[in-house]
């Protein structure tokens, strides 16, 4: 059933957008698939600061070459969330289930000529930059979709219950973004992609990312087997990691989104204890990488822009990393779809425009996955 077809539930707790709104004309560049990879690239752009510092204009200049943006503020126009000064930062983080191109040999599954947001997380980073808040989107998760238009300034009609990743594949990272400030009334500041191919070079130009499965993972849908112990995870085995849904667990995108969320708690600490940005040419070869693989906006579309950013992102450890799934309860009418849980969804979304913590009751009863702690730091 397509996410079109399936039926409004009727559940009160469901939530969805506010009225349609007006947006301005923008433009959209090529699109490119996408991934899960912001802490890598943050990290990896951030040496570009200290490679700046040597006066190296080339360096500058090549990799101002690789970047790719879309403006959505373009796009958007002025009828968005109010913009918070509050000294925090809200960046939305999307990942694309597209099987064209060179993905599809690294992603599997069929190129059907659609891309959808295989993977969305809302990452709040607190005043003073020292603590970050991720909430993870599900992919299922229906939705009642806004009116939009995308950065080529087409209109797209909106949709009283439709799955919450089909917004990227009706009008791209415009829509992506007006459909989550329409659930959550926060502006998203940023916005940024990574693509499965620069995913997998990225952790490859780290030298892997060491983890700890508790149980043995098989999915040949990913293209992963891992038996139960401590590994040294490669770029493929990676990108198999953080897309497997039906390795482990009960085959839900909820249990994927916890696998997601070890694994990038396990980077950011590894990351964060090996000092990458100590070796210039490793420095070099990560910057470029990650480049190549981001798309952001276009607030972000220049090296010096993108390592400012990030450099402000390097200070948060994983620890300091708070990581929640967004409130839902499973369809009684499907029970492959999730509903948003309006009144649990409403104190995260609180919290994260105050500058808040999220309080632990906002997910507390709601529907989980069951990869819980199949996977952990070494």
């Amino acid at each position: 059933m397509t996410a079109e077809s399936t039926p409004d539930s009727g559940n009160p707790e469901a939530s969805g957008s506010t009225g349609a709104r007006r947006r301005a004309k923008g433009r959209r560049r090529k699109p490119r698939t996408r991934s899960k990879a912001l802490l890598v690239t943050a990290w990896a752009a951030a040496g570009v600061v200290i490679l700046g510092g040597t006066g190296l204009g080339y360096v500058y200049f090549r990799l101002n070459n690789n970047l790719d943006s879309v403006d959505i503020n373009q796009a958007l126009g002025t009828d968005r969330p109010l913009d918070v000064d509050n000294g925090s930062q809200d960046i939305l983080v999307l990942g694309s289930d597209t099987r064209s191109g060179s993905n599809k040999k690294l992603g599997g599954g069929v190129d059907d000529g659609s891309a959808r947001a295989d993977t969305a997380m809302i990452v709040h980073v607190y005043q003073g930059h020292k603590k970050a808040s991720v909430v993870s989107i599900p992919r299922d998760t229906l939705i009642k979709r806004p009116e939009c238009t995308d950065t080529e300034g087409k209109s797209h009609e909106g949709s009283s219950s439709a799955m919450f990743n089909s917004a990227y594949s009706t009008g791209g990272a415009a829509c992506a973004v007006k459909t989550v400030e329409s659930m959550t009334g926060i502006r998203m500041d940023h916005y940024i992609e990574v693509d499965f191919s620069g995913f997998q070079k990225l952790i490859d130009e780290l030298g892997g990312v060491n983890v700890t499965t508790n149980e043995d993972i098989s999915d040949p849908e990913s293209h992963l087997d891992l038996k139960a112990g401590t590994h040294q995870l490669t770029g493929k085995q990676a990108l198999g990691l953080v897309r497997t849904r039906h390795g482990v667990g009960d085959g839900s995108d909820l249990g994927r989104i916890q696998l997601q969320q070890a694994f990038i708690k396990a980077l950011v600490e590894q990351v964060k204890n090996i000092g990458v940005l100590t070796s210039p040419k490793q420095l070099w070869d990560l910057a470029d990488t990650a480049t190549n693989a981001v798309t952001t906006d276009s607030d972000l579309d220049s090296p010096k822009d993108l390592a400012s950013f990030a450099n402000g992102l390097k200070g948060i450890g994983s620890s300091n990393m708070t990581m929640v799934t967004m409130p839902v309860q499973y369809d009684p009418a499907d029970g492959n779809r999730v509903l948003m849980v309006k009144s649990k969804s409403d104190l995260v979304w609180k919290a994260l425009k105050n500058d808040r913590p999220i309080p632990k009751t906002a997910t507390e009863g709601t529907a989980t996955g069951s990869a819980k702690g199949v996977v952990g730091a070494p």
